[in-house]
């Protein structure tokens, strides 16, 4: 069995602290990262995670994910364009510049519906285009039919968008491989092009009173030094010259060449004579980096160095920030990546010296130090062997004489695998610093894992017993299993070009096709109680299922729902999760998935690949802490290091801290806060942007207070406000016993108007559905829709509305991304609009997914009526309704540390 975790930094770390000297456990170790904190770089810049097609529509992804991932750019759909189905930048700027977001950038020339665009022809003047919808007649007019495209484009962000000084306009995608791929020949009509396109859009910013519009530059397939000197040279000559200077970074040897690349880009603006552009990497990465932190970090290590923004490529579908989330809310490992790259804002970086530069799939991370909170982070990945972490110049003016030192980790998880919070493998509590510097030995688990350690002074929070008192938890890779009937597969990082997604650990279990087929995996778990068996598995286009042995008794079925199959690229290698609990006594046991419940038939769909197993221990609730100092802080909001709490999070005024919270499955957990106060105070709530509950406390002490809080599966967004209390942590504990207090209705039972219908599912189907059974034909006209009695929940208050739902809906074809589309749910209280949300698609129509809208009921006896006027909705497998909140918080006094 592959080791998961390690806890050899902690033990090392307890004894240094004991003792005071550097913490320097014994394993061997092959690759050393060195840190200089004394060194800066510059900055945080923080736009390595900018997405092209990253958002679909607005809410897909949902807002928790978009402000979690810190994402500060974007490029998007032309407005009204019809590339493709979802994307446009106008309908989803609102989430996109609600916290983090600087610059919505768009692809101008994605206003045409075909790739290539126009046929891969430069258009000529066929065409005569209304300027007020967009639409054109056949027949020239004198006017280029692009320039028509450009000035329809530039006029919509200058009337419709709420924030047209924000957005980045890129007239030319890819001309080296679109439109004027001959240079030497088309050189001079790509220069005259540049120039009418830049004037248009001026000219519809001036005709506005905008001022100066922003425009990027020919966003290149890759770095074109000539064609790129002629454009410049031109450009600067005819008062054109970009505001941004854009080409992209696609290949695996880019993550070698990119360096260059840069360093000759500045060398030819500095040999013109221009000023340095700021530069955005508009789309980089292949298949095999998305969803992959290890590959990730080496990617924003280049970027964040040479201080440009950049964008993960568009392989397939809007609205997941290029495979960096999971499913409609939740995160998987990459998203991770994101937020603890985001996590570094308000930072300086630092020099960073990994065993190679410009080298490919190798040891590379990022260092920062936040001075005003005295905390520094690593980043790191990109190698399977132990890290030697060397830091070195953090100032005791700064950190004083002891330290505390976490490390995090996130492993790969599948594209669409529900990741946990990531847990702690290693500690340093109080461990002395020698002259400003600590070395750190940290197990990595394998070449695609990705890296956190944050260091502060020491704080009141014991953060060794922190991390022992994380849930038990083991994982294995499927390779590891007891293997019958089925094949073990290899997958080469670098193989296909990088056109392939990766598996954990380089291998994964297939061809698991035969009654015969299972994978046994010999367990010991540390108590009675209940366990939640996660498998990482590809279910190609469709849902499936599995049967779970324990000790050769069949104990339930592991039902799978549908993974991206719609090319021979993705099949088998876009994986998902499927989480099952188990009982489980004390000791050791024998887990077997099997294709076959009875030994004699396959179960519906079950050639699926296994990539990687987990057991969790759920018995205690799964506490979660998310201590003081992984918070964002904003507006005042600072870490303090004297009082009851050091290093807590001290808020008074307008001050706010965030955090990210994550919830395996929907339902009730009691949020557990650990603060002090001074005097008299308070400390308010909101999860997922709606303001939600309030703990206070009389006077001055040390307080934990618990509320017991809906939390929706995937990422939950919490913000803690304050008039004048410092935070020491906040925790989750699943209270599952609490899920009474919700309304389950199978959509079939609901009340159905108009074409509103019944569908049975086959169960060869190997569906989701509860029942087999949904309610389709929903939307598209007001009359189309189901309506809930107030059964269970006629009181008036804030609910949580969790649909189950299917939507497989595509639209228009195209090269290679599947043409997605989102569908909007509206929700009325009688015939009050009370909520509604775009529900992202789920890979095939008998695969259901969950999403939560969140909404205000004002009587106690109007019905719920669920539909869409305008199109239609997602098919309905079931609804549950929950209070928000249940009960009143509780404060109590505490003591001790």
């Amino acid at each position: 069995m592959r080791r998961r975790t390690t806890l050899a930094a902690a033990a090392a770390a307890a004894a240094a602290a004991a003792t005071g000297i550097s913490v320097r456990p014994a394993f061997a170790q092959t690759g050393t990262l060195g840190v200089d904190f004394a060194t800066r770089t510059g900055d945080f810049r923080g736009g390595a995670t900018g997405t092209l097609y990253g958002l679909g529509d607005e809410g897909a992804p949902t807002q928790a994910l978009i402000n979690g991932a810190h994402l500060t750019n974007t490029s998007q759909k032309a407005p009204y364009g019809t590339q493709h189905p979802s994307g446009d930048a106008i309908k989803v700027e609102d989430g996109f510049f609600t916290k983090h977001g600087k610059d919505m950038y768009i692809y101008v020339q994605d206003y045409y519906p075909d790739w290539p665009y126009h046929g891969s022809r430069r258009p000529g003047d066929t065409r005569t285009y209304n300027q007020e919808d967009g639409t054109y007649t056949e027949g020239g007019n004198g006017v280029w039919d692009y320039l028509e495209i450009v000035e329809f484009v530039a006029e919509a962000v200058a009337t419709d968008s709420d924030r047209p000084q924000d957005y980045i306009l890129i007239p030319f995608n890819e001309p080296d491989g679109n439109w004027y791929t001959d240079w030497p020949n088309q050189k001079d009509q790509f220069l005259a092009d540049w120039q009418a396109a830049y004037e248009k859009i001026q000219e519809v910013w001036e005709r506005h009173g905008l001022g100066h519009a922003r425009i990027a530059s020919a966003a290149d397939t890759r770095w074109q030094p000539q064609r790129s000197a002629d454009i410049l040279a031109f450009a600067k000559e005819n008062g054109s010259l970009p505001d941004i200077t854009i080409w992209h970074e696609l290949g695996i040897d880019n993550l070698g060449t990119y360096r260059g690349h840069f360093d000759d880009y500045r060398a030819l603006e500095a040999s013109l004579g221009i000023d340095p552009i700021p530069v955005n990497i508009n789309e980089y990465g292949m298949l095999r980096d998305m969803s992959v932190p290890g590959q990730l970090v080496q990617w924003f290590s280049m970027f964040e160095d040479t201080k440009v923004d950049a964008q993960t490529a568009y392989w397939n579908y809007a609205g997941n920030f290029s495979d960096n989330s999971a499913r409609p809310n939740g995160a998987n490992a990459g998203w991770w990546m994101f937020k603890w790259y985001g996590d570094l804002e308000g930072s300086e970086t630092v020099q960073v010296n990994p065993p190679a530069l410009n080298a490919v799939d190798t040891l590379q991370g990022i260092g920062a130090i936040d001075e005003a909170n005295r905390r520094a982070t690593v980043l790191w990945g990109g190698t399977g062997d132990d890290v030697a972490l060397e830091l070195s110049g953090l100032d005791a003016a700064v950190f004083g004489d002891r330290v505390d030192v976490e490390v995090r980790e996130i492993a790969l998880i599948g594209a669409e695998g529900l990741a946990g919070n990531p847990r702690v493998i290693a500690t340093a509590d109080g461990v002395s610093l020698d002259g400003g510097t600590l070395r750190l030995d940290v197990a990595s688990y394998d070449r695609y894992a990705g890296y956190q350690l944050v260091l502060t002074p020491e704080q009141s929070r014991d953060v060794e017993g922190s991390a022992a008192a994380q849930p038990w938890t083991a994982a294995i890779e499927a390779e590891d299993l007891a293997i019958t009937d089925a094949t073990v597969y290899s997958h080469d990082p670098q193989g296909n070009g990088g056109w392939q997604f990766l598996s954990s650990g380089g291998q994964d279990v297939g061809s698991f096709n035969k009654v015969g087929s299972r994978a046994d995996w010999a367990v010991e778990v540390p108590h009675d109680g209940t366990y939640r068996l996660q498998v990482i598995g590809g279910a190609p286009g469709i849902p499936g299922r599995h049967a779970l042995f324990v000790d050769g008794s069949l104990a339930d079925t592991i039902q799978y729902t549908a993974d991206l199959g719609l090319n021979a690229t993705s099949q088998w290698q876009y994986r998902g999760s499927a989480e099952v609990l188990v009982e489980l006594s004390a000791g050791a046991h024998t887990l077997s998935i099997r294709a076959s419940a009875d030994g004699a038939a396959v179960l519906p769909n079950s050639d699926i690949t296994l990539d990687k197993v987990s057991l969790t221990s759920v018995e205690e609730g799964e506490p979660t802490q998310y201590p003081a100092s992984v918070f964002r802080l904003y507006n005042g909001a600072a870490l303090v290091w004297d009082g009851s709490i050091r290093g807590g999070a001290a808020l008074s005024g307008g001050a706010r801290a965030d955090l990210y919270a994550t919830a395996i499955e929907t339902g009730y957990y009691d949020l557990v806060v650990d603060w002090a106060s001074t005097a008299a105070a308070s400390v308010r709530l909101a999860v997922n942007g709606r303001p939600t509950v309030t703990v206070e406390a009389s006077g001055a002490g040390r307080w934990t207070s618990t509320a017991r809080v809906h939390l929706v599966e995937g990422i939950n967004e919490i913000e803690l406000g304050s008039s004048g209390a410092t935070i020491g942590s906040l925790t989750t504990v699943r209270a599952r016993t609490a899920d009474e207090s919700s309304v389950a209705i199978e959509a079939e039972d609901a009340v159905l108007h108009g074409e509103a219908a019944v569908e049975i599912l086959e169960d060869g189907s190997g569906s989701n559905a509860s029942g087999m059974a949904y309610v389709g034909w929903i939307g598209n006209g007001s009359g189309n829709a189901i309506e809930l009695p107030r059964d269970g929940f006629a009181e008036p208050g804030d609910y949580d509305v969790t649909v189950h739902y299917a939507n497989a809906e595509l639209s228009g074809d195209h090269d290679y991304n599947p043409q997605v589309v989102d569908r909007r749910l509206e929700v009325q209280e009688g015939t009050t609009p009370v909520g509604d949300a775009y529900f992202r698609y789920t890979y095939s129509w008998d695969s259901f997914w969950e999403r939560t809208i969140a909404v205000t009921l004002s009587t106690g006896d109007e019905t719920l009526r669920l539909g869409n006027a305008d199109a239609w909705a997602p098919n309905i497998d079931r609804v549950i309704v929950s209070p928000r909140v249940l009960g009143n918080p509780e404060t109590k006094r505490r003591s001790g540390r």
